[in-house]
Order: C-alpha cells, then structure tokens, then sequence
C-alpha cells in the first residue's frame, strides 16, 4: 500500500459511500457522504459547484476520506489522508463519466437529473490524492 495507487485509500476505494472530511476555518472537521470512484491512483469525488465542501476544499485541500453507509455515520477501514482538489470542465466530466459507471443506472438518472436541473457547470469534479 504506497502513496503511488488507489490501495491508498483502502476500503474507500470501492465503497459505496464515502465519508469526505474537510476543514473549517477554525480547524474544526465537516463531515460529509459523498460517491467516489477510484481514478487510475486518485480518488474522485462528484459534488455541486457551490457546496460548502468545495469552499472549505479551496481553502484548504487537506482531507480525509473513509468507507461509510449513506448517512455518513457508521464507518468502515482505515481513514486515509489526502490532498483535494477541485477539478476544471474537463476533469468534472470525466468523474462524472466514472460515476456514472460505478454506480449504473442510478448513478446516470442521478447524473441526468442534475444537468437538466443546474447544466454541467453546476457540479464540479474533485480529485483526491494521497497525502505523503
């Protein structure tokens, strides 16, 4: 398990749900269920542009992500630290390609529903790398 591929994020890697952490300002943790598909020896994540988690992510990219149920209370694994960052046009398309393939039909209705609802510029694509 090194920094260099996807076994990084241990049971995160092919959870269902993962529970994303991100840091406030004062230091204090949010945290939160959110997909993720793994990404050759990234982790990536498909959220709303203007969620609170991809302001606190801009601020500061350290983050911890952990296998979790929907809810993002009971967990499982190890947690795994990470740097994120928020992807462009065409990194957001691409996790949302890989998303929609992890998780199949649900996955592309959920996928559909969101660009009629706010367009492809209201989701964004974060990627998450492993600490070292």
């Amino acid at each position: 398990m090194t920094p260099h591929d996807a076994s990084y994020f241990g049971a995160a890697a092919t959870a269902k749900y993962v529970r994303l952490t991100t840091l406030k300002k004062d230091g204090s943790a949010v945290d939160t269920p959110v997909w993720a598909a793994v990404d050759g020896d990234r982790l990536v994540v498909w959220t709303e542009t203007e969620s609170w988690k991809v302001r606190r992510i801009r601020r500061d990219s350290r983050v911890v992500v952990q296998a979790c149920d929907a809810r993002g209370k009971k967990v499982d694994g190890e947690p795994a630290a990470g740097t994120a960052e928020v992807l462009d046009a065409a990194g957001s398309a691409h996790v949302r390609d890989l998303i929609g393939r992890k998780y199949g039909l649900i996955g592309k209705v959920l996928l559909f529903g969101s660009r009629v609802r706010r367009g492809t510029a209201g989701t964004v694509g974060i990627a998450i790398h492993a600490r070292q």
